[in-house]
């Protein structure tokens, strides 16, 4: 899981359990995400990198690209 590249489906943010969307396994899955940085706010949309996983369905996420 670390290092694939996912999208926010739900803001991940300070205070936010977010959601993001990672093809993995074959198919397209669904995460609980946290930020990695516990100052970001990561909107709908925005491509994120795995940066963290604590199986069964949780990543913690930061942007794959600088805006």
């Amino acid at each position: 899981m670390v290092g694939l590249m996912g999208r926010v489906t739900g803001t991940v943010g300070p205070g936010l359990v977010g959601e993001v969307i990672v093809r993995v396994r074959g198919g397209a899955e669904h995460f609980l995400a946290y930020a990695a940085s516990s100052k970001d706010r990561i909107e709908s949309g925005t491509v994120v990198m795995v940066v963290e996983y604590l199986p069964p369905r949780t990543v913690y996420v930061s942007p794959a690209y600088d805006s």
